[in-house]
């Protein structure tokens, strides 16, 4: 009898442990460009799905989907929902969008708030930006354990003008997570179109982690761009933040392909996180 409580209780702190570590993927899409040519999104879309497959997430977070985009990655994957609107207010441009499997996650509280100086108005711009610029996020709850978190899903401006609007993003996001319980595990991810080192990044670093530095184990290529081509370059512009996760157990710049066709112009960044 005694052998067996202590084999049961070894398999149900292995439950508990693996029900409080999340598997999280970040990934921009790359829009559907009607002048991609061979890296048109119905040409490379199942790539993707397989991408995802592969790494089968319990938490995806995208940039620059579409809502077609959306539908056929949860048509293909229906273990996923999905939420998010696109950064005009409505459905017709890019989205944040947010994947949840069902199974181990429920999908407590979401909304979106843009990267302005009115968050709260839909397609809203400051900074001299020329695209609308948003976060959506989410309150998560791990179904075995009760266990809840905030995620923070974004993109920041791209062009080379837009550092001090990246900044202006940084320290809006940065104040808002400032104003959250500090005893809920906080994830912020993201193609930030910034290098760590820049501005931008030291303003989210001075009360985030970076996932990349604390990791125990780290595989793949710095850069986060592919460029469609494998690039591996020192660009790593996708990141994951956190505060208030135990630890980071791995971090994967996933440079999958087939035979030399990627399914975006960005590799997906992969980690897994073990709650305290």
């Amino acid at each position: 009898m005694t052998k067996f409580l202590s084999i049961l209780i070894l398999v149900l702190a292995a439950d508990c442990s693996a029900a409080d570590t999340l598997r999280l993927l970040t990934f921009n899409v790359r829009y559907p460009a009607s002048g991609d040519g061979p890296n048109l999104w119905d040409l490379r879309r199942d790539l993707f799905v397989e991408a995802v497959r592969a790494r089968d997430p319990d938490l995806l977070g995208t940039q620059e989907l579409f809502q077609i985009q959306g539908r056929y990655i949860a048509e293909k994957l229906p273990q996923y929902k999905w939420f998010g609107i696109s950064r005009r207010g409505n459905h017709e441009d890019e989205h944040m969008g947010v994947f949840y499997k069902e199974s181990r996650l429920q999908l407590v509280e979401s909304g979106n708030f843009w990267l302005s100086e009115t968050p709260e108005i839909p397609g809203s711009m400051s900074w001299e930006v020329t695209l609308p610029r948003m976060v959506t996020w989410g309150i998560f709850e791990f179904r075995a354990t009760g266990q809840k978190f905030y995620f923070y899903n974004t993109h920041f401006p791209h062009l080379a003008q837009d550092a001090q609007a990246r900044v202006r993003c940084a320290q809006l996001i940065r104040e808002r997570a400032a104003k959250l319980p500090k005893d809920v595990p906080f994830i912020l991810s993201g193609d930030f179109n910034a290098a760590p080192g820049s501005e931008a990044y030291q303003v989210l670093a001075a009360d985030l982690t970076d996932a990349w530095t604390t990791a125990a184990h780290r595989f793949g290529p710095e850069g986060t761009l592919s460029q469609f081509r494998g690039a591996t370059g020192e660009r790593r512009i996708d990141w994951i933040f956190y505060r208030g996760i135990g630890k980071v157990l791995q971090i994967h710049t996933d440079t999958v392909n087939e035979s030399g066709r990627y399914p975006s112009d960005h590799y997906p960044v992969f980690a897994i996180l073990e709650f305290r």
